[in-house]
């Protein structure tokens, strides 16, 4: 029974816990409904407010489209009725135009037509005038007996020998008066030259002697077993000698004359430091070899920038700046370079020449002069390679080449670099060397030639540059001639002390003369040969 009862509340329990829990849900779906209905209509209500001022704003925009277009219509309406009022303005402007054009057209017709009665008339005037001619030719011709080309021809070599004859009597007028006034013309323009040219300059870098200040130096220099004077020997490849007869006067002695440069600048630094150490000598020589050399180009810049010759290759400014250091009989090779460039400028100038050309072929006439201590040759042949190596032009190689006439000149700025080349040597005050020792120079030359068996007289030219020797060409033939010449040529060469080249000329003179008749005619029959 217990258990029975026990089953009973337990299924009385359960169907009320399934009552209990019924009711609980429907509860919830009940509240659950409220709910939704509530977020419905609330959700309903927002609808209906949204779509209400959606509809309101698009109204509102509706109107403000509508107002923008009705806007624009109207502007256009306007802009239509401009543009028309423009229209029929040019419409009429177009019809007054057209009318104006019409009035040309007619007009330029008129006038054609009135110019085409003019042609017709000038036409007819051109055939009444042709016909005119032909008639005159023909009467001429018949009334001449002479043909219409055969006359032509007669007048043109009429008038062309007229002509000729007035050419060559004013040719040969022209060329009287040129020989009569050259000498004078020739003298004008050289005074000219030399007087807006040349300028005395200072004698400078021919110094070959040092003077030191004490004894105490001197030892200094000296150094201990002489290794100071050795070491300043050895770095500047000069001999450094002490006067003998004035012990505190150095002589500098070497060929070349950047080297000798070198070693005076050094010496004097080191007199002024009064420092005479190895590792200072060595300083002092490097410094001072970078400063001559860079001073060699700067040199030879401020030369062609001076003159304005025109562009000149960096190498070749420094080798003219080597000039400055550089004596020809105690001038200056430098200062005379300069003086003949610019001789030769105002000669071109006054010629009509042409004057950049003139004075850069002065200027290196003499550039072979800056190397020949270095290279075997003359300076002729050296400054001849050096500029055509540098690419020169061929009037300033010729001039080089021409100046002391081993070559013949090519151009007349060869013959006045040449002339440029004498007025600066010969005028006075040019050259250290005195007028006893060039006359002596010139008389040696001679007399060496004289020496000879059959020279019949000689001279001495070109400030001792060439000798000419005159032979008698009855007692020497052509080969005895040409043997003289060498034997002339190795005695001056063993016998004197010459700067440069020395030419020497052998010249064979024979005239034959006859006379035939009363009238004395002459037949001449010469024969030169040198």
């Amino acid at each position: 029974m217990i258990e029975l009862a026990a089953l009973v509340f337990l299924i009385a329990g359960a169907l009320l816990g399934f009552w209990v829990s019924d009711m609980r849900i429907k509860g919830q779906v009940d509240a659950a409904k409220s709910k939704a209905a509530q977020h419905l209509q609330k959700t309903a209500d927002e609808t209906a407010i949204k779509a209400k001022q959606i509809i309101a704003d698009d109204k509102e925009d509706i109107m403000q489209y509508q107002k923008i277009a009705d806007d624009e219509i109207e502007s256009q309406k306007e802009e239509n009725i401009t543009r028309e009022n423009r229209l029929n303005q040019h419409e009429k402007y177009l019809e007054q135009m057209k009318n104006r054009l019409t009035k040309y057209t007619n007009d330029l017709n008129e006038r054609s037509d009135e110019q085409a009665k003019v042609q017709d008339d000038i036409d007819d005037v051109m055939h009444q005038a042709e016909d005119i001619w032909q008639q005159r030719e023909l009467t001429l011709q018949s009334i001449s007996h002479i043909d219409k080309n055969y006359a032509r021809h007669a007048v043109l070599n009429h008038t062309e020998n007229a002509l000729r004859r007035e050419k060559d009597i004013e040719v040969k007028y022209n060329l009287s008066e040129s020989k009569v006034a050259a000498n004078k013309i020739a003298n004008d323009l050289v005074i000219e030259a030399i007087q807006r040219g040349p300028r005395d300059e200072p004698r400078s870098h021919i110094e070959r002697n040092i003077a030191l200040p004490s004894s105490d130096i001197k030892s200094k220099l000296i150094g201990k077993d002489e290794q100071h004077v050795r070491l300043l020997q050895t770095l500047t490849g000069t001999d450094l000698i002490f006067d003998e007869d004035y012990p505190l006067l150095l002589h500098i002695v070497t060929h070349d004359p950047i080297r000798r440069e070198i070693a005076r600048t050094t010496i004097e630094s080191l007199i002024i430091s009064r420092h005479f150490t190895n590792s200072n000598i060595e300083y002092l020589v490097n410094t001072t070899t970078q400063k001559v050399n860079a001073a060699l180009r700067e040199t030879g810049e401020t030369v062609v920038h001076s003159l304005h010759v025109g562009r000149v290759h960096p190498d070749l400014m420094k080798i003219i700046g080597k000039l400055k250091f550089r004596t020809s009989y105690g001038q200056n090779v430098l200062y005379h370079s300069i003086e003949t460039a610019q001789l030769t400028g105002a000669l071109a100038a006054e010629l009509g020449l042409n004057t950049q050309l003139a004075k850069r072929a002065g200027l290196l006439h003499d550039i072979g002069k800056a190397i020949d201590h270095e290279v075997g040759g003359t300076h002729v042949e050296l400054g001849v390679k050096l500029t055509e190596a540098f690419g020169e032009n061929e009037v300033v190689v010729n001039s080089i080449a021409s100046h002391h006439g081993d070559v013949e000149p090519t151009d007349p700025i060869a013959i006045l670099v040449a002339t440029a080349d004498a007025i600066s040597g010969a005028r006075p005050g040019a050259r250290s060397e005195s007028i006893e020792e060039y006359v002596s120079r010139l008389r040696n030359l001679e007399n060496i030639a004289n020496q000879h068996k059959g020279v019949r007289d000689s001279y001495a030219i070109q400030a001792g540059r060439e000798i000419r020797i005159i032979v008698n060409p009855e007692m020497l033939n052509d080969d005895n001639s040409k043997l003289l010449t060498k034997h002339v040529k190795d005695q001056i060469q063993d016998e004197l002390t010459y700067p440069g080249k020395i030419k020497v000329t052998t010249i064979r003179e024979l005239k034959a003369v006859q006379y035939v008749g009363k009238n004395k005619k002459r037949n001449h029959n010469t024969v030169k040969e040198a």
